[in-house]
């Protein structure tokens, strides 16, 4: 079952209607034992405990069958079968209708929670768009996590979403086609940061790398590749960026062992509790040009290492460098420490 309905069923099983289903089992089994008990003492010493349970239910069910328990000398036993029926239909009633809200109940709900959830997406802006959930997917979006960035997941795999969903509920998605152009604009590419067509197929990642570009040529998309003779394809069809998991981990490997240093600093880094991370801001357009140290305080949150301005690099910059518009803060910094400097070079 999926997900996203499992969490509607526990609440589900949280209501009034399952107390009411519960409530009314017990006066089903009470009617039942009642009945059962009954017939036997009217009936002795002819009838049988089975003859006796058949008797109730029959009555219960409203089946119709001729009486199994002899009656016709006990006008006080035919009174009890009209108490006994009277009483075991309503509670079967009760039951059915208790029953069949539940099942609607939760259906609307489910509805309900799509409908809430679109809404959201609607209303999100310079987030990112995760197409695919599977190895790949779910490791950036395990990323973006951690970094505080939002994301909207597109997936047509059911397993594979509801495996996510199982561990992060919360997450928006859609169970859709990512190279869907619908899709897309459901997931509100028009405002959002960037794209990343990580599924498990190429030929797919390019078909929605594509879909992106003709939607909405400004967003930012990284595609992932198995072969890297795709290369100039996906450029064509407008990657920003490629990464190949295979050329990526070979690379990976060699600096393992010629700059162990390096990488297990790197690994320290992406697996502290603070969230460090290397980090990049951009200086928005309208930005009012001011020295570095005016601009940015000290802090254990962040460390400024370089600034990338008119296609080349600075590293270690002075405090008197002027920061002008367009540039690119590199730095390392905490997921606060990050959105502290974007909120200073917006004011």
């Amino acid at each position: 079952m999926a997900k996203e309905k499992s969490l509607i069923w526990k609440r589900a099983l949280r209501s009034r209607h399952v107390t009411g289903l519960l409530y009314g089992s017990a006066l089903l089994l009470l009617i039942v034992s009642t009945g059962t008990l009954g017939y036997h003492t009217i009936g002795r010493p002819d009838a049988t405990w089975i003859d006796s349970f058949y008797m109730t239910f029959i009555t219960i069910a409203t089946i119709g069958f001729g009486e199994i328990v002899d009656l016709s000398s006990h006008p006080m036993g035919r009174l009890f079968t009209v108490f006994i029926s009277v009483v075991g239909i309503a509670t079967l009633s009760y039951l059915f209708s208790t029953a069949v809200a539940l099942l609607i109940d939760a259906d609307f709900n489910a509805g309900l929670k799509r409908k809430r959830m679109e809404k959201d997406i609607s209303r999100m802006n310079g987030h990112y768009i995760v197409c695919g959930i599977g190895r790949v997917g779910s490791n950036v979006a395990k990323e973006l996590l951690r970094t505080n960035r939002e994301f909207v997941v597109i997936e047509t795999n059911r397993e594979a979403l509801d495996n996510w969903l199982e561990h992060y509920p919360e997450t928006m998605y859609l169970h859709d086609d990512a190279a869907d152009d619908d899709a897309l604009n459901r997931a509100g590419l028009v405002k959002a940061a960037g794209v990343f067509a990580v599924t498990g197929d190429d030929s797919h990642n390019l078909m929605v790398a594509m879909s992106v570009k003709l939607i909405a040529r400004k967003v930012r998309v990284v595609v992932r590749l198995h072969d890297v003779r795709n290369a100039k394809k996906a450029k064509r069809a407008g990657a920003d960026e490629i990464v190949s998991p295979d050329f990526t981990g070979g690379m990976r490997i060699a600096s393992a062992m010629v700059r162990p240093h390096v990488v297990n600093f790197m690994d320290k880094m992406l697996h502290s509790d603070e969230g460090l991370r290397v980090e990049e801001v951009l200086v928005p357009a309208g930005f009012v040009s001011k020295p570095l140290g005016d601009l940015i305080p000290k802090s254990r949150d962040y460390l400024l290492m370089a600034i990338h301005e008119n296609g080349r690099w600075l590293f270690n910059p002075e405090d008197t460098h002027p920061i002008k518009p367009g540039a690119t803060l590199v730095m390392m910094a905490s997921p606060g420490g990050r959105a502290l400097i974007e909120k200073l070079v917006k004011t």
